[in-house]
């Protein structure tokens, strides 16, 4: 593999490790934000649900634009915007001004999958592409596993807001490292003297969409996306703050809780992603899913540490390769001057899911005062996106890798 292709697969790894630490770094840092700011679990679900709806308009613009235009200077420019967004929540004092600056992080965060799956793709052979978006994402779990060792220190001796600061200080760093990383296309791609505008796709964005908006796998695919996203924002959000007022755990174990999905979701997302370069991407989703389904269950009746250890585990195994397939699926199931495209577009579906999440599991503790009901609305999503995919799984294109 060529020595670029290797600098962007580290810099795509570094964009993810660094935009996952943030956004789930929310999750670890509420039971004491909770308190902090005397806020509700719905007005929780509402700062949270802000980084998303950020997210979810910007992204479907930024997965255009990577396939267009120059990669290096999107995740530079929209990677320091993300560290912008989490050095202002260190000075939340309300849910509105942190909604606020949690929003800044989210149209940061939106250019951190679409684009990076996008020019990966390019620099890779067709056979690697679930490996080296695996490797790519791989970050995502290293950030939560890291920072779950490392929050709890700093808000012990110093406060919450502290975490905020470090993690706004470590995107700006991943953003420099991105602009000297980071180059769009290969050389063969770009001709002996290429035009910039002539490397990248012609066709307008209006005329790609409704090319998209067309095709039934595109919203087969789009939907289960959605789904998934619901389902595993529910323990990202919920499970240390569960673990803390449900079961009595103290905040430095509560807070690990959250580097267990990570864990496991490395092995999910070398292990499954690599399957689905020959198994087929569509049943390695409907398996994550049912990883999902079964570990949601079972978080939702657990009571003893060991056994929420084991369903824990099992969410990570299947969150963990989920995006990775979803990416390479989209030049599976699409042209490669679209992948970008294609996978912002899905992250509408992703953004709808994880705004809804937060809020609607919010509302229901709030209201039954237990996190039993969170955890099952977190199971029926899962289901419903696997019965989604069986339409696809039957064909010939849902059965290749």
């Amino acid at each position: 593999m060529k020595k670029r292709a290797v600098a962007v697969i580290i810099a795509g790894f570094l964009t993810v490790f660094i935009a996952f630490s943030i956004r789930y770094a929310y999750g670890m840092l509420l039971p004491k934000m909770l308190v902090s700011l005397a806020i509700s679990k719905t007005q929780a679900g509402l700062i949270f649900s802000s980084y998303f709806v950020a997210y979810t308009l910007c992204a479907p613009l930024l997965g255009s634009l990577a396939d267009r235009y120059d990669v290096r200077v999107i995740l530079t420019l929209f990677v320091a915007l993300l560290g912008t967004g989490a050095f202002l929540m260190s000075y939340a004092t309300s849910v509105l001004n942190a909604s606020l600056f949690f929003l800044v992080a989210g149209i940061g965060h939106s250019a951190c999958w679409a684009p990076v799956a996008a020019v990966i793709q390019r620099w890779v052979s067709d056979k690697r592409r679930g490996i080296a978006l695996a490797f790519a994402d791989v970050g995502s779990a290293t950030g939560i596993i890291v920072w779950s060792a490392v929050l709890p220190i700093m808000v012990a001796s110093r406060s919450w807001r502290t975490g905020w600061v470090s993690l706004g200080v470590v995107a700006l760093v991943v953003a420099v490292l991105n602009y000297w990383l980071v180059r769009s296309r290969p050389p063969e791609e770009q001709g002996p003297q290429p035009k910039v505008e002539s490397i990248y796709s012609k066709e307008p964005i209006g005329v790609t969409y409704r090319r998209l908006f067309k095709d039934i796998n595109f919203w087969l695919l789009g939907l289960s996306y959605l789904l998934v996203a619901f389902t595993i924002l529910v323990p990202y959000t919920f499970i240390s703050s569960y673990a803390v007022e449900g079961l009595a755990m103290p905040y430095e174990t509560a807070t690990k809780l959250i580097a267990v999905i990570g864990i496991s979701g490395i092995a999910g997302k070398l292990f499954l992603s690599s399957l689905s370069d020959t198994l087929g991407r569509v049943r390695i989703m409907m398996l994550c899913s049912a990883c999902l389904a079964v570990g949601s269950l079972g978080i939702a009746y657990s009571s003893g540490f060991f056994l929420l250890i084991l369903f824990l585990v099992i969410v990570g195994l299947g969150y963990g390769a989920l995006w990775p397939v979803y990416a390479a699926a989209a030049r599976d199931f699409f042209s490669e001057k679209s992948a970008g495209s294609v996978i912002g577009l899905w992250t509408v579906y992703l953004g709808v899911g994880s705004i809804t999440s937060p809020i609607l599991a919010g509302w229901t503790i709030d209201k039954t005062g237990h996190y039993t009901s969170a955890f099952l609305l977190a199971m029926a999503g899962a289901i419903l996106s696997i019965l989604l995919l069986l339409p696809i799984a039957k064909t010939k294109a849902g059965t290749q890798g």
